[in-house]
């Protein structure tokens, strides 16, 4: 428990917090630097990957000997910021919890993996152990989207915090703006003007409607439905000017099975029917950024794996369970590598109080170190 709660500390003792996300963050370079010294002291082959100016990510590679099953450990080295949070980088213990900007999303999860590829290189294993410390999951995951460009492995673990249960689906999302156009004039010239903003109020009730009629019929076992919300709008010149323009922002969180076509044909449905019920309206759409939803098979190799080391070593076997939130995960899936969720628990994830659950990160260690001594065998 000591050397894994070391880690840890000085893990959360770095300041990583995303640069994309808060301006002037520090971002990762100084903890990459160290998850890269401390594997390379550890006896892994090392290689920092710069995916975005500035910021790497680090490979670490237990080689096997060959001819065994490849497994890839994910953990990002990225925190959001700490406004409101006091000595956010100066972690504090108590009892079993650690308390920091980072331990539970996700540097306890981090640490169980550099612990557990550390340990690869004493097992004689046939198999490679390639562990992974990624920038920007918070933002735009430009770090495991590097890594797929060069590594691949027979399964993925990432380390997100799940309480140490097999989380094998979450949802993803859709970006997409919706524009609704009016004829600007003078606010004593309704003869010559058209509401933007009025017009948009119509497709915002529609939109309410899908997002109702989605949520009433769930489909998927584990994550029920998928969703929508509206998240900004903007739009006018002046208070006395009719507007010319509207704009909304909206995200659609998807289940696996929905893609950006099918969200696209669903909005393009909404004003369809509004500009049926009211020619006067003119609107037009685009997608602005996505992300697939993300499942394996609950029987797949490398989760059964995991729930049968974990019952060996801890007498209980986890609860498969879906996610709400959206992880790197989906880009290892969508890469062609079997991947699942397993990571130790805690609280605060972007909260001002945030700690990892000391115990957990000591046994979610213990059960990579077992699965892959059974799958990289």
């Amino acid at each position: 428990m000591q050397e894994i709660a070391s880690l840890l500390q000085r893990l959360v003792a770095i300041d990583s917090i995303n640069p994309d996300l808060v301006p002037g963050g520090a971002g990762e370079q100084a903890i990459a630097q160290f998850v890269a010294g401390w594997l390379e002291r550890a006896g892994l082959e090392v290689t920092l990957q710069e995916a975005a100016p500035g910021r790497s990510n680090v490979i670490g590679i237990a080689r096997g000997s060959g001819g065994g099953r490849s497994l890839l450990l994910n953990g990002h080295m990225d925190t959001v910021g700490v406004a409101g949070m006091e000595r956010p980088h100066e972690p504090v213990i108590e009892g079993n919890r650690l308390y920091g900007r980072g331990a539970y999303d996700m540097k306890g999860g981090l640490a169980a993996i550099m612990v557990a590829g550390a340990q690869a290189r004493k097992l004689s294993l046939r198999g490679d152990v390639i562990v992974t410390a990624v920038i920007d999951e918070e933002y735009a995951s430009v770090g495991t989207q590097a890594i797929v460009q060069q590594w691949h492995a027979d399964a993925a673990i990432v380390t997100e915090p799940t309480a140490l249960n097999l989380c094998v689906a979450h949802r993803g999302f859709v970006w997409l703006e919706i524009t609704a156009q009016g004829k600007a004039a003078h606010g004593s010239r309704p003869d010559l003007g058209l509401d933007a903003i009025v017009k948009m109020g119509h497709i915002l009730v529609g939109l309410e409607q899908l997002d109702r009629s989605l949520q009433a019929a769930p489909t998927h076992r584990l994550l029920k439905s998928g969703s929508l919300h509206a998240s900004l709008i903007e739009g006018g010149q002046e208070l006395s000017s009719y507007p010319e323009r509207c704009i909304l922002q909206i995200e659609r969180r998807t289940i696996p099975g929905e893609t950006q076509e099918t969200v696209e044909a669903e909005i393009r449905e909404v004003l369809a029917r509004v500009q049926s019920a009211d020619p006067t309206i003119h609107a037009t759409f685009k997608t602005t950024f996505k992300q697939a939803p993300f499942e394996v098979a609950a029987d797949a190799p490398i989760v059964q794996t995991i729930a049968r080391q974990a019952g060996l070593l801890h007498t209980t076997t986890p609860e498969v369970v879906g996610a709400a939130w959206w992880t790197d995960a989906a880009l290892l899936a969508e890469a062609g590598i079997p991947t699942v969720l397993f990571g130790p628990g805690g609280a605060g994830a972007h909260a001002v109080i945030e700690w990892a659950d000391l115990d957990q990160v000591q046994q979610c260690c213990e059960i990579l170190i077992g699965t892959l001594q059974e799958f990289c065998a």
